[in-house]
């Protein structure tokens, strides 16, 4: 039976985590991207996300947080929050879920801890500025 369960992958869909200017902070802040890198429209798109990992020996984890959006069209990008600057330490998760047509996929993207930092940022197709990927 479990042979008969098909698992699509996730092609053409992934997320960025930019730098931008917040008014409200007075400062460069990172926000996380999903990137529609994809030829259709995805549907019913729900992410999860959340931070965990070790601080100074000790086990550290946020409370989830649950971001839905009916629609991300082809080619296009949907800010999804802000990561907070003391949680660049630890791993940051995003596990995405999304319908094309009645076919539905998820993906989990992680962001390991430290590697939100300008020395890895690379060009983001669609925005066109630096950020951190995770395909």
């Amino acid at each position: 039976m479990k042979k008969d369960i098909i698992i699509p992958e996730v092609e053409n869909v992934f997320l960025a985590v930019v730098q931008e200017w917040s008014d409200d902070f007075m400062e460069k802040v990172w926000y996380a991207y999903l990137i529609n890198d994809s030829d259709f429209d995805i549907d019913s798109v729900m992410v999860v996300s959340k931070a965990f990992g070790t601080i100074d020996g000790e086990m550290k984890k946020t409370s989830l947080l649950r971001h839905a959006f009916v629609e991300v069209p082809a080619v296009s990008v949907v800010k999804i929050e802000m990561v907070e600057k003391s949680l660049l330490v630890l791993n940051n998760e995003f596990m995405v879920t999304f319908f094309i047509g009645n076919t539905l996929y998820d993906k989990k993207f992680i962001f390991k801890a430290h590697s939100i930092h300008e020395d890895f940022s690379e060009e983001v197709p669609i925005l066109f500025v630096d950020g951190v990927m995770v395909k």
